[in-house]
């Protein structure tokens, strides 16, 4: 009984979430809805989080690519997403807790590239994340996922070259939060044995006593139950050791759209108490 009622005490909030049909081609919904979804679920605050625009057209994502859309109209999108944000985080400022975000990518060139937009847009922080492994976008299909694993040999070296990618991307980068821990296991339903390997256990705790060290926030991510994971990214083998560790774990829905928003945010919030992480969330480092 003592455990529900702490429960009810623990305030609602998303570190990765927000992304919008108006500025993402696989999401859902305006801005200002999903918005107006949080403050109706009643959201202590939010982080809305769009993906960053591709550095080229060669790194749009593949529905971005069938439909046409160039990477520099995707740089204008970007920049009228910063510019709404921006507005309505003044208007609804009294009802939620706004901060501004962004969403990186991993591909070759993307640690100037993420610098270059940090410096131009000033976000209030970043959400550092890998879709792409030798410059394939493996989250996107279970063809990619085929795919980035053959250009890495087997499945084993591109975890492997994954949690490498993660390393360089906290170090170069230092993102106040990390996004999706253990993304690279989307496609794979052998992921629990294969994450205890310990030449990729290895490179995990070690990213995790990076993360720790530079006071980066973990996104326990759970839009991977939306989509029939059995677990939220961060997967428990990975969550225990980063509550051992001493990293800061807060909950993310990464909605694409207001029918994501709320649906399993609960179920995170119960497995993070549950294990006795801080519910009283850390909110990002902001940048300026």
């Amino acid at each position: 009984m003592l455990a529900i009622l702490s429960m009810k005490t623990i305030k609602k909030v998303s570190i990765h979430g927000g992304h919008s049909k108006e500025f993402c081609l696989h999401a859902k919904d305006l801005l200002e809805d999903i918005i107006k979804k949080y403050i109706q679920k009643g959201y202590y605050w939010v982080g809305i989080t769009e993906h960053a625009p591709p550095l080229n057209d060669a790194f749009r994502y593949p529905d971005e690519k069938a439909a046409n859309i160039s990477a520099d109209q995707l740089n204008d999108q970007f920049n009228n997403y910063i510019l709404k944000l921006n507005k309505l985080k003044k208007i609804y400022a009294e009802k939620i807790k706004i901060y501004i975000g962004f969403e990186t990518e991993a591909y070759e060139g993307y640690i100037d590239y993420t610098k270059k937009l940090i410096k131009i847009h000033r976000p209030d922080y970043i959400v550092g994340s890998i879709h792409h492994i030798n410059n394939i976008c493996f989250d996107f299909s279970k063809t990619l996922y085929k795919k980035a694993i053959k250009s890495c040999g087997d499945i084993d070296s591109m975890y492997g070259k994954y949690f490498d990618k993660q390393y360089e991307l906290i170090r170069e980068l230092k993102p106040s939060v990390l996004g999706h821990f253990d993304l690279i296991r989307i496609f794979d339903p052998e992921y629990k044995k294969r994450i205890k390997q310990k030449f990729i256990f290895s490179k995990i705790i070690k990213n995790l006593k990076e993360c720790r060290d530079n006071d980066i926030i973990l996104d326990f991510n759970t839009r991977a139950l939306k989509k029939n994971a059995p677990e939220p990214y961060i997967s428990g083998i990975i969550l225990e050791q980063a509550k051992e560790i001493g990293v800061k774990v807060v909950p993310g829905d990464d909605s694409h759209g207001i029918n994501d928003i709320d649906t399993d945010i609960n179920t995170g919030i119960k497995i993070l108490f549950d294990q006795g992480f801080n519910t009283n969330w850390d909110r990002p480092r902001i940048y300026h």
